[in-house]
């Protein structure tokens, strides 16, 4: 009992103090309120909340213009009834092929009111995936953009289609959710027996893409966690970069309607459109994958001067690693600013780090939040005391519950594996050095990757590298870099090699630089080593 009171505290304080409990209207409170008991913490209640409190004040703007809570609210509503009457029911699954946009974020609000499990697929998934992915999942219906269609054939067969963004209605061969909101009323639905579950999918860097099964949170407590470290706020717009299919573009799509802040999507990311949008529409948060931070360097310092995104207070960036150098010139450009959260799609958070760690301890996962176990195990299973290296594990209410398909990851108790090993410093601060089979045994040393790209990333001209390991007859495996330079950079094999050998063992030194024009990555900017690594 002192815990639950001693964590109702703790999120009363934190909404408080974010801006999520404040004065309203008597009767606007109690209906949002009411929402919140009858639906619980998932989408559905958030917007009902947010229509209930505020319904006039916008809560997406995309391409096609601006939408207020009240509005999504009641298109949502004829939404789900328009799927119902197409045969979609509670328990359903419904998969979603579509960028950030207002379809995307409607066609998962309209999910969670019909108690249905929504399927997120990877925009940069090719057909035989997308195929493979659907057939595993066995959705009953198939939410998909225009420009998706030769994608998707195959996964449609037998399934309902519908779409999403259309580029040219004359040639839709499915029905549009904008023509189901139109012929359907807006009347309020009743809660599902049971709300709906989200299929996350993980990146596929190591294999095939898996389904990560989750429930709704159980609680309020992560979502305050979250806000207890970085300093969202209500009422603000929030400019989201990263893809809404993956874990932490969802993340911030499922946390906006408790703070009735605005989203701002855009379909494709452009380094300069994303600072255009947070000026235009002064975001105070801008929500990315590291990559897309790498790309917004890239652009001249006269073109970011151009665009005045003194609104910001929060860059949140998560999907991938941090390099230390990049987290370092972010903080250079934009101020004091810049968040990064480790987690897994499987654990979701772990750590989180503020500009102070990130400036005091360049390359930083962050500390542990409240509510998260983070432990480092060794191969026995005990904890390791800090500045030791093991298996990460995690524990919190946010664990997935499974893959779709079967399997699990490592458990231990309560804990979970995340796949990855590191280590903590003597102030709690939380290392990544690898993931756990990216380890390379060059001539009986173990060598892992992350700590040479650090190293080389904060070269002068590199623009991005990645470090893996290749058969090698006499030493087992060679460390072999591949290094993207910065345009009109010069640099050469041995001046990368000479830095590294100034600066870490011997037998972390690459014995073979590629230089390349860019590295393979996912839709959430992941390097796909295994590419690098074939012949």
């Amino acid at each position: 009992m002192t815990n639950k009171i001693s964590e109702a505290l703790f999120v009363a304080r934190t909404f408080r103090s974010a801006g999520v409990i404040r004065p309203a209207r008597p009767d606007r409170a109690l209906r949002a309120v009411v929402g919140l008991r009858r639906w619980g913490p998932t989408l559905a209640a958030g917007y009902l909340g947010a229509a209930a409190r505020y319904p006039d004040a916008p809560a997406v703007i995309d391409e096609l213009g601006e939408l207020s809570f009240a509005e999504v609210h009641a298109r949502t509503n004829s939404l789900a009834r328009g799927l119902a009457a197409n045969g979609i029911a509670e328990g359903d699954g419904v998969a979603v092929m579509c960028r950030n946009h207002r379809w995307f974020v409607e066609a998962s609000i309209a999910c969670a009111k019909l108690g249905a499990h929504a399927v997120y697929l990877n925009t940069a998934f090719a057909r035989p995936q997308v195929t493979e992915v659907v057939q595993r999942e066995s959705p009953v219906a198939v939410i998909y953009d225009q420009e998706f269609e030769p994608l998707v054939q195959d996964a449609l067969s037998g399934r309902s289609g519908f779409q999403g963004w259309r580029d040219d209605p004359g040639q839709a061969v499915h029905p549009a959710l904008e023509d189901l909101i139109a012929a359907h009323p807006d009347r309020p639905l009743s809660p599902p027996s049971a709300p709906g579950r989200t299929v996350i999918l993980t990146s596929g860097t190591t294999g095939a893409p898996k389904g990560a099964n989750r429930a709704s949170p159980s609680s309020l407590t992560p979502a305050a966690a979250l806000l207890s470290v970085i300093p969202l706020r209500a009422r603000e717009t929030t400019m989201i970069a990263a893809p809404l299919f993956h874990s932490w573009g969802f993340a911030h799509m499922f946390l906006s309607p408790a703070l009735a802040s605005t989203l701002t999507l855009r379909r494709r990311f452009d380094p300069e459109d994303t600072l255009r949008a947070v000026a235009e529409h002064r975001a105070s948060a801008l929500i990315v994958v590291p990559v897309m931070l790498q790309r917004i360097l890239e652009l001249s310092a006269e073109t970011i001067r151009r665009h005045d995104c003194t609104s910001l207070r929060v860059i949140a960036a998560s999907g991938s690693a941090l390099p230390g150098p990049l987290a370092q010139r972010v903080m250079d450009c934009f101020g004091e600013k810049l968040y990064n959260l480790y987690g897994s799609t499987e654990v979701s958070w772990a750590t989180i780090a503020s500009p102070q760690d990130l400036r005091a301890a360049p390359g930083t996962a962050g500390r542990v939040p409240r509510g998260t176990v983070v432990k480092i195990l060794d191969s026995g299973r005990q904890e390791l005391p800090p500045g030791r290296s093991g298996r990460i594990f995690v524990g919190s209410e946010l664990l997935f519950e499974g893959y779709t398909g079967g399997g699990d990851k490592v458990r231990v108790g309560a804990l979970m594996s995340t796949g990855d090993v590191g280590h903590f410093d003597r102030e709690r601060r939380l290392f990544v050095d690898g993931r756990d089979d990216d380890m390379i045994v060059s001539g009986g040393e173990n060598v892992f990757p992350s700590e040479v790209e650090d190293l080389l990333a904060s070269v002068p001209g590199v623009r991005e590298v990645a470090v893996v390991g290749v058969s090698d007859e006499e030493f087992g495996q060679r460390l072999r870099a591949f290094v993207a330079l910065e345009n009109g950079a010069v640099l050469d094999e041995q001046q990368l090699q000479a830095h590294v050998r100034s600066n870490l063992a011997r037998y972390k030194v690459p014995r073979e630089v590629v230089f390349v024009d860019q590295l393979p990555r996912n839709a959430t900017g992941k390097i796909l080593k295994r590419e690098l690594t074939r012949d």
